[in-house]
């Protein structure tokens, strides 16, 4: 096929790709939008999770009014958790009611001629273009402890590798980690008829805090003003004012990137927790060995004693690691350009990389701009920026 012209191409069609999308169609440029809306949401997470983050926080962003979460479940009252469909289908509500033409294409390459970009797609048409924003989301970070990553995948897997869980109905599972991710998943496979073995680094569980507005005035002056990522004075800045995150030096940006909301499990969960989940605290994967069809983990606690225990399977619900050379679609050319602060890309105060015209959004853009990132609510900063910095170009 021809190689036809853009003003841009958002790569991606999560939360934060339709986010930019919507911005920069907003802003008048002729934008391609590559990607099958909420796809990562639809099919890489276990059915009957849910969002920790509360309503007023789960929305996509759009320059017109009435596409945020709320308008599309009016009355969903704070403290009731929204399940993950219910999320992914509001994704694509959104992408109907902003006009969005996503194209349920997959890019294969972008690589750099001549000052602009050349995106690939499967297709096999071209399209040439001066910026490219990537909203590719989480799946492409999943990270896996390096102690299983030699198990062949009929033994073990990252969770966001897996849909239904229903599959492993009598069968003896081990879930690694400690954060939401791996709680709501023990939990899971419990209510599937599974045996999950939950084994944790961290000393001991921990659980957030119900959301409670019952204190008198003085009290909710202490604990802070409520925000997308919580309650507090420190957590209203890295949430609603990521522009200041930014400018702190990389090391503690990465401190706080690391340490705020680290793994607990969403107050609404402890209760379906109590019943059937075996749980190992206090545990570091020394090792790990298939033999037949069952895996031998060995793990050692912080004495240096070691436990053995014997699964079917193990889901590695282990987070999401930032990382430029795991993004393949960018030629090795375009990779070696990209500065970085660690593994992420260093960008500036519109998520533009190092190379002109490349922008980052969502997790890979949390070493610069913070924790945020981490969650649907930063796409609403994200897309604005990128958006004014191309307008402006544009104009």
């Amino acid at each position: 096929m021809p190689t036809s012209l853009a003003d841009a191409v958002v790569v991606g069609a999560g939360p934060y790709g339709l986010s930019a999308a919507a911005h920069l169609r907003g802003a008048g440029l002729d934008c391609r939008i590559i990607g099958t809306p909420m796809h990562f949401w639809n099919h890489h997470m276990p059915a009957g999770m849910f969002l920790k983050s509360e309503p007023f926080a789960s929305s996509l962003s759009s320059p017109a009014d009435g596409t945020s979460f709320l308008d599309y479940r009016p009355g969903w009252r704070a403290g009731r958790p929204i399940p993950v469909d219910t999320f992914a289908s509001y994704g694509e509500w959104f992408t109907r009611e902003a006009g969005l033409p996503a194209e349920p294409a997959t890019v294969t390459s972008v690589e750099r001629a001549d000052g602009r970009f050349e995106v690939a797609l499967e297709t096999g048409e071209t399209i040439s273009t001066p910026n490219v924003v990537l909203g590719i989301g989480m799946g492409v970070f999943a990270d896996l402890p390096a102690e299983l990553r030699h198990l062949p995948g009929a033994l073990c897997g990252h969770s966001s590798e897996y849909r239904d869980l229903s599959v492993f109905k009598g069968a003896r599972v081990a879930v690694v980690g400690a954060g939401q991710s791996a709680l709501e998943t023990a939990v899971l496979l419990a209510e599937q008829g599974a045996e999950p073995v939950l084994i944790t680094r961290t000393p001991a569980l921990k659980w957030n805090a119900a959301p409670s507005d019952g204190s008198s005035p003085a009290a909710r002056l202490l604990r802070g003003p409520q925000s997308g990522l919580g309650r507090g004075y420190r957590t209203w800045v890295w949430s609603e004012r990521p522009e200041m995150t930014r400018l702190l030096p990389d090391r503690v940006r990465a401190r706080i990137v690391r340490n705020t909301l680290g793994p607990a499990g969403a107050w609404w969960l402890r209760d379906r927790f109590a019943t059937g989940i075996a749980v190992r605290t206090g545990q570091r994967l020394s090792g790990a060995d298939a033999t037949g069809d069952r895996v031998t983990l060995t793990t050692a606690d912080r004495s240096g004693d070691l436990r053995v225990l014997t699964v079917d399977h193990v889901l590695a619900a282990t987070g999401f690691t930032p990382d430029v050379d795991r993004v393949q679609i960018l030629s090795p050319e375009i990779r070696r350009e990209i500065a970085r602060t660690g593994r992420s890309p260093k960008l500036d105060s519109a998520f533009g990389s190092s190379v002109p015209g490349l922008y980052f959004t969502g997790l890979a853009a949390a070493a610069s701009f913070g924790p945020v990132m981490r969650f649907v609510h930063g796409a609403d900063f994200c897309a604005r920026r990128i958006a004014r910095r191309l307008g402006q170009d544009r104009r």
